[in-house]
């Protein structure tokens, strides 16, 4: 192991360079704002979001080293510090919140308030900072041999690489601006069709893909390994259940449906046996691989929260040192102790004194656990959703027992589950950015206050971003399935009224058993399930073109490269779908967005708009290709 007191990081302790300067603030605020928004809008529809670490830190250094002709390392990490804040606070809030706008479309409660939103998210995201801040000591610097934090290592060499001038924003920003483009044709101008399907005649199963940039991008950062067990996931669901259900179903009508299964398929398709029965079985598959993932995760949380424990005893002290100077510690107990009052207290808040007790319990003890898990495995391994789906089943018993019952019981479970949520995986960004901090020889105290500076401006970004998605197109549509949020609205419905169809969650519990039991990684298996197969298949496509270039015989610097340059770019096309859906929510929002669709004015025929959104497809893989293999690099 490597002794703490060895290591030198890149800028000594000794010496003062700029850091959170107003540059630095302004430009994470503006990419807090804007990979946070982009990634709600995608884990709102794929239940899957993307690390903004390293674009954001390759952003921060373009435009500080070329537009302001500087050189500023750690002002660059205090960017990407705060940028990071926004896809971390996003990805708690996305997994949760929605449940309580699907409760509103049914007509069990009113719908939530931007300020009950905006709330929930920076309560939840100031919690999961500052239980962050005395584990730095612990999990950051006694074990900095131990722990490698692969993404806040990763971040850290992409901006030493930026410092020794290697690195290249203009390959993020050509990635936003052409997804922007390709999003504004298929959904704007609806030019193409953003989603090709077939199936054969006698046969209920389909296949086919959408042919959105941010979906094969997610699959090429994902990797082929990923995205294989989400597009099996898929397989099964199309081509084998719904196709027997169908078969087997027939003029039956089977709860939760209100027709006969083949009247249904006759008015639906494969969709419409998906949404009906499908969903259930994938729900049911993805509660039972995030328990597995946190059972399988018991022993190292034990350990891990023991370990932390002894080691926060040295916390908090004041040292010398440039770089081992955190939050004062007296100031983190006094806010924790008043932010668990105001989600006591603040009554846009449904949570009771015994709500605000069960958050800082499993609050801290899952910011513990999600600092370890990226620790080892990184954040896209982070179990946060199988933290979610057994904070929500302690919290619903509990509420349900202790009287709670109802809409008020349930709308208060998903704000505590939320609150959890958002404090784990802010907790997880905080740390890798703690980690590269160290790595560079940042100051922490400056890096805190950015992640929360970034958490502040997000908190209130994610309110009129979810209002907004909400009201052009609504939670649980086609166009934003919201599946993680649906599932935990599912777990709490069950738990606290118990008329949940349980034959198909059941089945869908020991798919995920038997998936288990063989050795494959049950959660994106389990995801695969609950997704469009033709979602699972654009996110195939972007898998199978990282591993051919994982495969290609170059040498390992460039193929390394090339690999980077990939991931560069999707994370730049992610960001650029991202901002665009919103901006078309925006358009639907006014009533615009009819004035653009060019489909309906030209009467634009199907099986064209399918060829031409097959021929979009390969431009995009195409503009990939541009940017990676036939990008031309200096020797």
């Amino acid at each position: 192991m490597e002794n703490k007191n060895s290591f030198k990081p890149y800028i000594p302790a000794e010496k003062v360079t700029p850091e959170l300067t107003v540059t630095s603030i302004v430009m994470g605020i503006i990419l807090a704002v804007v990979f946070g928004a982009a990634n709600a809008y995608l884990g709102l529809r794929v239940g899957m979001t993307v690390s903004a670490s390293i674009p954001a830190a390759v952003i921060a250094m373009g435009v500080i080293r070329i537009a302001m002709r500087k050189n500023s390392i750690l002002e660059s990490n205090i960017v990407q510090t705060a940028g990071s804040a926004g896809e971390s606070l996003a990805a708690g809030a996305i997994f949760t919140l929605p449940a309580l706008f699907l409760w509103a479309a049914e007509g069990k409660m009113d719908k939530p308030d931007i300020l009950e939103i905006t709330l929930i998210a920076l309560l939840g995201g100031l919690l999961g900072v500052f239980f962050m801040v005395p584990l730095r000591n612990a999990l950051i610097v006694k074990e900095h041999g131990t722990l490698p934090y692969p993404e806040g290592k990763a971040c850290a060499e992409v901006l030493l690489a930026g410092e020794k001038g290697g690195a290249n924003a203009s390959t993020v920003f050509a990635g936003m601006g052409f997804a922007a483009l390709f999003k504004f044709i298929i959904d704007g101008l609806k030019l193409v069709s953003g989603e090709v399907s077939g199936r054969v005649k006698g046969y209920a199963g389909e296949i086919g893909t959408q042919i959105y940039p941010a979906v094969m991008s997610v699959g090429y950062i994902c990797g082929a390994r990923i995205s294989s067990y989400m597009f099996a996931g898929g397989v099964l669901s199309w081509l084998v259940l719904i196709p027997l259900i169908v078969m087997f179903g027939a003029d039956i009508v089977l709860y939760p449906g209100t027709d006969s299964i083949s009247t249904i398929f006759a008015e639906g398709g494969a969709s419409a046996i998906w949404s009906t029965y499908i969903r259930y079985i994938g729900a049911g598959a993805l509660a039972a691989g995030g328990i597995i993932s946190l059972i399988k995760s018991m022993p190292l949380i034990v350990k891990t929260f023991g370990g932390a424990m002894k080691s926060m005893k040295g916390a908090g002290a004041s040292s010398a040192l440039r770089t081992e100077k955190d939050i004062s510690i007296k100031i983190v107990l006094i806010a924790i102790l008043i932010l668990t009052l105001l989600v006591w207290l603040v009554p846009a808040i449904p949570v009771s004194l015994l709500g605000a007790v069960i958050v800082v319990i499993f609050g801290f003890f899952f910011a513990t656990v999600s600092s370890r898990m990226v620790g080892l495995v990184g954040s896209s391994n982070n179990p946060v959703s199988g933290m979610a789906i057994a904070t929500l089943l302690i919290a619903t018993l509990i509420l349900k027992v202790t009287g709670s019952n109802g809409m008020t019981g349930m709308s208060s479970a998903i704000a505590i589950g939320s609150i959890i949520c958002i404090v784990s995986a802010i907790a997880g960004d905080t740390s890798q950015d703690l980690k590269t901090g160290y790595l560079l020889g940042a100051t922490p105290k400056k890096q805190q206050i950015a992640e929360i500076i970034g958490v502040v401006v997000s908190a209130f970004a994610i309110g009129g971003t979810l209002y907004l998605l909400d009201s052009a197109w609504g939670f649980g549509s086609d166009e934003l399935g919201a599946p993680q949020a649906t599932l935990m609205k599912l777990i709490v419905e069950g738990v606290m009224g118990g008329d949940l169809p349980w034959a198909l969650v059941f089945t869908g519990v020991f798919i995920a058993v038997v998936v288990e039991l063989i050795g494959i990684p049950v959660l994106p298996f389990a995801i695969g399930i609950y997704l469009p197969v033709q979602l699972n298949a654009c996110i195939m496509v972007g898998g199978l073109i990282r591993l051919v270039f994982d495969k290609m015989k170059k040498k390992e610097e460039e193929k390394e490269a090339i690999v980077n340059d990939g991931i560069l770019f999707c994370s730049g096309m992610i960001a650029g779908e991202g901002l665009v859906g919103i901006l078309l929510a925006l358009l639907a929002v006014f009533g615009v967005n009819s004035a653009l669709d060019l489909s309906a004015r030209l009467g634009i025929p199907a099986i064209v708009s399918d060829i031409g959104g097959l021929v979009l497809f390969a431009i995009i893989i195409l503009t990939l290709l541009k940017f990676t293999v036939w990008k031309k690099r200096s020797k």
